[in-house]
């Protein structure tokens, strides 16, 4: 039986700290592990990515690619989702599906630029969606239920 009085650490898991800089006869005196003189000895001082004089790597390699400024963050729901929702109580039938809502009903933690519907997961109730994007298939199974779908406006015309 292991009593608390006789729990120890394993042989060897611990090493003692090197006290450096103190001394020659330590082993570890004089310049305490830091070689010479310059830069490197000092503290706090180190040029990262040189490469003594010759172009560094981040230099020699090309730039590629670019921000795209007009890049919408969507926030993406799959109809599974919307569904569980539904189920929950958290989303009435007759009112209409947009970020705001569905922000309320804790399906989304923010609104960001919109919401995107997906069409994975099996959607069984009748609603109207009023959001920033849709795909096809969750389109389709949507309209499928008799509800609709209507993308907004400025959604659609940051697009073009």
């Amino acid at each position: 039986m292991v009593k608390l009085n006789d729990l120890r650490d394993n042989a060897g898991s611990s090493k003692k700290r090197m006290r450096i800089g103190r001394g020659i006869g330590s082993g570890k005196g004089k310049t305490g592990g830091r070689g010479g003189k310059g830069q490197t000895a000092r503290s706090g001082v180190r040029i990262k990515g040189f490469e003594g004089g010759q172009m560094p790597l981040h230099r020699r390699l090309p730039k590629r690619g670019f921000t795209n400024i007009f890049a919408r963050d969507l926030n993406e729901v799959n109809l599974g989702r919307i569904q569980e929702a539904v189920e929950a109580g958290k989303l009435a039938a007759g009112a209409p599906v947009t970020v705001e809502t569905l922000v309320a009903a804790g399906v989304l933690s923010k609104p960001r630029d919109g919401v995107k519907i997906l069409g994975k997961g099996e959607l069984k109730a009748k609603l109207a969606f009023e959001v920033a994007g849709a795909s096809k298939s969750a389109v389709a199974a949507i309209e499928k239920l008799g509800g609709s779908v209507k993308l907004l406006a400025e959604a659609v015309a940051a697009e073009a």
